[in-house]
């Protein structure tokens, strides 16, 4: 099949869901990379999914295993004081790589070229945007609280990730559309957050009195 069939098929139902499916995965990534790689291994493995042939090795048992340990590992650094500062800039560009992955593997049979090209496009672009606002939020927090409240935005961090991916995997289409809006303030957002105006180079600098 060639890529303009491809990109002329991608203008369907089933094709549209699968790609919510794939961006709601992609921003939970954002959140806790392997999280929703370790929903989809399961969701895979227990048959409500059935994925790309190419995409075999998430349907194991050891995939299952493996994801499960890394999750655990992930979580338990994201409550260890300075650690987490140090995951993040680990986990962005893993989630970018974990988004693009879950997008391939929920997409329907494609050219390779189309496939890898919106998943590098939808599910890793999702993925870094959301992890890009949870930094600037964590750089937020420890500099208003000294790295004290950092922990419950973790814990706030792992309940999205789990509900997100959930509700992915249940209810894609519902999930997708709150994942739009959700990256269109995390856009939004990330724009203000390096684009803060300095109140200082505005201010007139008025002569100094006369003494007398």
């Amino acid at each position: 099949m060639s890529p303009t069939m491809d990109l002329i098929s991608l203008f369907n139902l089933n094709t549209f869901i699968e790609l919510l499916l794939g961006i709601s995965l992609s921003a939970a990534a954002g959140f806790r990379v392997f999280v929703p790689l370790l929903a989809l291994s399961v969701a895979s493995v227990f048959g409500h999914l059935d994925l790309p042939t190419n995409f075999d090795w998430l349907e194991t048992p050891q995939a299952v295993i493996v994801f499960a340990v890394a999750c655990l590992l992930e979580i338990t650094g994201y409550y260890i004081p300075w650690l987490d500062h140090l995951l993040d800039i680990v986990a962005t560009p893993a989630a970018f790589i974990a988004g693009t992955i879950v997008t391939a593997s929920v997409a329907p049979e494609m050219n390779p070229l189309v496939q890898w090209t919106l998943a590098l496009i939808a599910g890793g672009g999702t993925a870094g945007l959301t992890k890009g606002l949870m930094n600037t939020l964590r750089i937020s927090s420890t500099g208003v609280s000294g790295g004290l409240t950092n922990p419950i935005v973790s814990t706030i961090e792992l309940v999205i990730a789990i509900a997100l991916s959930g509700l992915a995997l249940a209810l894609p289409v519902v999930a997708g559309i709150s994942v739009i809006g959700f990256v269109i303030i995390a856009i939004q957002r990330i724009w203000s957050f390096f684009n803060k105006p300095s109140s200082q180079t505005h201010e007139t600098v008025s002569p100094p009195r006369e003494l007398g």
